[in-house]
């Protein structure tokens, strides 16, 4: 069958499912899924996350089959699944599934963040907040690129409070986990989840979300953080907020979110200078208990974006390259085994654009059919590597990603960015395609 038949397929259960779910739970989850195949009579049907797979599979799974059986499409069952995942069902969902909290970093402290010039001001505010909880900087609104330490910042906050002021009641979560949560109280009203999502976010000293921009045009969501947010706001409760661009710039967030957001500190993360970056791989190198030359340090440090995620990665790779061959890390060591020339340029621009061309050459694609509609597979994997590219080698918010990448929504983005950086770890192909399209660009 082709896609356009498992579109046709999809159209016509989600004809049947509309009425069976609220509106809210059928835009966040049911019209996002992907149809990819039909199996014994199963139509299946792709999930961005393991955490929207296992809110479908236990809230709305039974209306999802109703509307087969209704659809008459010669199918009796759907398929929720995950990319590289078993079928999700009632009897297989992730035990951290149900009321599961989001677990702290110990190691994500304020001794172990590295200051530098690009983020001195948001580094003082988040200090400032976690001494102070509620009276001076309220709400804190972080915002920055990917990679460039919103989490680290976000979760020292929590880690610092928790231990100096260990009566208050901290919570830490992510805009996904909030509005899944969201979602799951509207599902099963008469089970008290409604009471209990609102007692849970309302009934703390100190609330902290990261990543707001997930919550774009989804207006359900940002009316309950909205009351949330004065809730806590008229006590004097701490609230921090994170997101890859000002307040400002989200435009399908509420107007009267964006205001009282603007009404605290705004402080941005800028991406780092080169005094920054060797700290960060010298600091880093430390906590592995390895000593590494600088001159090493400032070949990974020049030669990289300005994603931390990726200075540490290729740290790693020089110190496995050194364990592997046995002998001690030197600047002809790093060079070979980032598959890098050491003459590379060091005053080479970084664009999406010099990115997206790399990425054409490579795979011998057009730029329309990379930045296209078509769902062919060998494009849509180029796709998703120039977009993890962008996000990895320049600190743009995903908003701005997806305008690069013909015009993408920041799910998609973060998606395709997601899912080539687990493909890196266990795909020699991928890793090796990524890497030659990063030489490539830092070549031109």
């Amino acid at each position: 069958m082709s896609e356009n038949h498992f579109e046709y397929l999809w159209n016509k259960v989600k004809e049947r499912v509309k009425p069976l779910v609220n509106s809210i739970a059928y835009s966040t989850f049911i019209d996002v899924l992907v149809p990819t195949d039909v199996v014994d009579r199963k139509l299946v049907l792709k999930a961005d996350t393991e955490i929207a797979a296992a809110t479908i599979t236990k809230n709305h799974l039974s209306a999802l089959r109703e509307a087969v059986i209704a659809a008459d499409i010669g199918l009796t069952d759907v398929a929720i699944i995950v990319d590289g995942s078993e079928e999700f069902t009632l009897d297989n969902l992730p035990d951290s599934f149900e009321d599961s909290a989001v677990v702290l970093d110990k190691r994500y402290t304020f001794d172990s963040f590295v200051v530098g010039s690009s983020n001195q001001f948001v580094y003082a505010a988040a200090k400032s907040v976690a001494e102070n909880p509620g009276t001076e900087f309220n709400p804190l609104y972080i915002y920055g690129g990917t990679g460039l330490g919103k989490t680290h910042l976000m979760q020292a906050i929590a880690n610092a409070i928790r231990e100096k002021k260990p009566s208050l009641k901290v919570l830490y979560t992510t805009s996904e986990k909030f509005l899944n949560e969201f979602v799951d109280s509207l599902a099963r009203k008469g089970e008290g989840r409604e009471y209990r999502f609102r007692n849970r976010y309302r009934n703390v000293d100190v609330l902290l979300i990261d990543d707001i921009q997930f919550w774009a045009g989804k207006y359900g969501v940002q009316e309950a953080f909205f009351h949330t947010f004065n809730e806590l706001s008229s006590q004097h409760k701490q609230i921090v907020i994170s997101s890859d661009c000002p307040a400002k710039e989200l435009t399908t967030l509420e107007e009267r979110l964006r205001t009282r957001f603007e009404g605290g500190l705004i402080a941005d993360i800028q991406p780092p200078d080169l005094e920054t970056k060797i700290a960060i791989l010298k600091r880093k190198a430390l906590e592995k208990k390895y000593l590494v030359p600088d001159d090493v340090l400032a070949f990974l440090a020049k030669n990289s974006d300005n994603n931390v995620r990726t200075l540490e990665g290729r740290l790693n790779t020089v110190i496995f390259a050194s364990k592997l061959h046995e002998e001690p890390i030197t600047l002809q060591l790093a060079a070979t085994a980032l598959q890098e020339a050491i003459n590379v340029d060091e005053n080479a621009v970084v664009t999406p654009d010099a990115i997206i061309r790399a990425t054409c050459t490579h795979f011998s694609v057009s730029r329309q059919e990379l930045l296209g509609k078509n769902k062919r597979a060998e494009l849509v994997r180029a796709r998703q590597i120039c977009t993890y590219l962008i996000c990895e080698m320049l600190a743009l918010p995903l908003v701005s990603v997806g305008k690069e990448m013909g015009g993408r929504d920041h799910a998609t983005v973060i998606y395709s960015r997601d899912k080539i950086a687990k493909l890196i770890k266990i795909s020699d192909t991928t890793a090796k395609d990524v890497n030659d399209i990063r030489s490539a660009v830092l070549k031109q």
